[in-house]
C-alpha cells in the first residue's frame, strides 16, 4: 500500500488550475477562473453549510414545521388539548352512529319492515357428565 506524503497532498491541493468558459461558435473566452482543489473544496463545503443553515432556519422559524411529523406539535399543553379534542370527536362520532342506527330501526318498525327472527327452540341432547 503506498504511503501518502503530507507535503505532496498539500501541494496537489494548492496546485493552480485554470477554468475557461468559451463561446463555442467564436472560441472567444467568456470567463476565466484560476482555481485550486483546496478552493473548490472550501467553496463546496461553504455552500453545503449555508444550505443546511437555510433549511434549518426555514423549518424552525416558519410554519413549515407543522407539516413535519413529530416536530411541530407545540408544547405539552397543546398536545393535551389535541388529545382531548380527539377523544371528544370520537365519542361524538360514536353517539351519532348509535343515534342513526336507532332512527333506522325505528323507521323499520314504523313502516312494518321488521325482520322475523328465528326463534325455533333447538332440542340438544345433554352431555354425559359421568366420570369414567
Amino acid at each position: 500500500m503506498p504511503k501518502i506524503d503530507a507535503n505532496s497532498t498539500l501541494k496537489r491541493l494548492r496546485n493552480r488550475y485554470r477554468l475557461v468558459v468559451m463561446n463555442e461558435d467564436t472560441y472567444e473566452e467568456v470567463v476565466k477562473f484560476r482555481l485550486s482543489r483546496l478552493s473548490v473544496y472550501i467553496a463546496l463545503s461553504s455552500i453545503f453549510v449555508l444550505l443546511t443553515i437555510l433549511t434549518v432556519a426555514l423549518i424552525v422559524f416558519t410554519p413549515v414545521k407543522y407539516y413535519l411529523p413529530g416536530v411541530g406539535y407545540g408544547d405539552a399543553k397543546q398536545v393535551k388539548e389535541y388529545k382531548l379534542l380527539k377523544i371528544r370527536t370520537d365519542s361524538m362520532e360514536n353517539a351519532l352512529k348509535n343515534k342513526q342506527q336507532y332512527l333506522d330501526d325505528l323507521q323499520k318498525v314504523l313502516s312494518g319492515n321488521v325482520p322475523k327472527l328465528d326463534t325455533t327452540k333447538l332440542n340438544l341432547p345433554k352431555p354425559d357428565n359421568t366420570d369414567e
